[in-house]
């Protein structure tokens, strides 16, 4: 469990729009969605990843 202000954000692929990552994210600090290069599994490349609902 994140502690204090942090909270859990799931990283979604911008091209085949699946889920592929879990991360933690201050929403206080950081307002805007949390943007990535992180390693598709699906795509099987980097790709961006965005913020999306969990």
């Amino acid at each position: 469990m994140p502690k204090g202000m942090r909270s859990f954000v799931s990283l979604e692929c911008t091209v085949c729009k699946e889920r592929n990552y879990v991360t933690t994210k201050n929403k206080k600090k950081q307002q805007d969605k949390l943007e990535l290069s992180k390693y598709c599994r699906r795509c099987r490349k980097h790709t961006a990843h965005k913020e999306g609902k969990i």
